[in-house]
């Protein structure tokens, strides 16, 4: 039977079609803005903008790097000019970040610090609603009740040189009561997603050593307290595998609430994050886990940085995940 032309073109379009939808079904490919800016309050992502959009990133998160940030950096002139920037660099953003000093006192037995952290909380939800971020994401808080010798806490994870006698050790506060703060962190994560609801924003929560979430398990304890659909996980694979944890494994686990993923590279004794491809990350088996459990949404780098050529890094990681994700999800 002959093929009349019209029939041709539909069946053209038809599989253009296709091919359109499983491209737009794909993961993205973003990295943090602070890959080319200082962790330091003020710290300015304008030039970082410019350079992860002309290596061909497709999106990127933005970060909140201190409470008195929100309004003396982060001002509506500041914003119209960043999202500018984001047009012309043609990036979106896939996460608004609060560092976890900013939201630090989430955690803190005193209702009044709460309720401060709480509205700090909420002003990150309406920058996230105005660089048009689908999630406002936090990292995990820990207890105001433990003390290590590094300000930030979930970093203080071995002692590289030990001195004759030296032990590792958290101070935990006498009395210290951890059914308690899990209540309390059960409370203050629906407060949370109160705030950024309403605002059209959902909660990604970001695992890390030493706090409340340390790993999938703790954050899906969590989801069973709560059961919100617009709370969800942000895996990182560096801090999975520094946990001992194949992120594969978590993926699975988190198959249902995983809302982003930060990729880095680690290291063979599983502390250190080296520029990716240096170390033995299993980037092949990350993405093969996010095909079987239908995951599209952002894989971002979030590079440390170390002595080295981070343009080349970041290239070098792009073209990685193009691989991989043409490989598995095809296009």
């Amino acid at each position: 039977m002959a093929i009349t032309r019209r029939a041709w073109i539909g069946g053209a379009a038809a599989l253009a079609a296709q091919s359109a939808q499983q491209k737009a079904a794909r993961p993205k490919v973003g990295c943090t803005s602070w890959a080319f800016h200082s962790f330091q309050s003020g710290a300015d992502p304008t030039e970082a903008i410019g350079i992860l959009g002309e290596i061909g990133f497709e999106g990127t998160d933005l970060i909140v790097l201190a409470k008195p940030d929100l309004t003396s950096f982060w001002t509506p002139p500041k914003v119209d000019t960043l999202r500018k920037r984001l047009a012309e660099a043609k990036l979106a953003v896939a996460q608004f970040v609060l560092f976890q000093p900013v939201v630090e006192g989430l955690t803190s037995r005193d209702r009044a610090v709460r309720e401060q952290n709480l509205d700090a909380f909420e002003a990150g939800c309406k920058l996230a609603k105005a660089f048009e971020a689908p999630l406002i994401n936090i990292v995990a808080p820990w207890p105001r009740e433990w003390k290590g010798p590094s300000d930030y806490l979930p970093r203080y994870y071995e002692i590289a040189k030990p001195k004759p006698g030296e032990t590792f050790h958290i101070d935990i506060a006498p009395g210290f009561d951890w059914d308690e703060a899990w209540a309390n962190y059960v409370t203050v994560t629906k407060a949370c997603l109160q705030r950024a609801k309403a605002h059209g924003r959902k909660l990604s929560i970001e695992h890390h050593t030493h706090t409340m979430i340390p790993d999938a398990a703790s954050f899906l304890r969590l989801w069973e307290a709560i059961k919100d659909p617009a709370l969800g996980y942000n895996l990182d694979t560096g801090w999975t595998l520094h946990g001992r944890e194949y992120p594969g494994v978590a993926i699975h686990k988190t198959r249902r609430q995983l809302m982003n993923v930060h990729v880095r590279d680690i290291d063979g004794t599983m502390r250190r994050f080296p520029h990716i491809g240096e170390g033995v990350m299993d980037f092949p088996g990350v993405v093969v886990a996010l095909k079987e459990v239908g995951y599209t949404g952002y894989l971002s780098l979030e590079q440390d940085k170390h002595p080295g050529d981070m343009k080349a890094t970041c290239k070098r990681y792009l073209e990685l995940m193009k691989r991989e994700i043409a490989e598995q999800y095809g296009g």
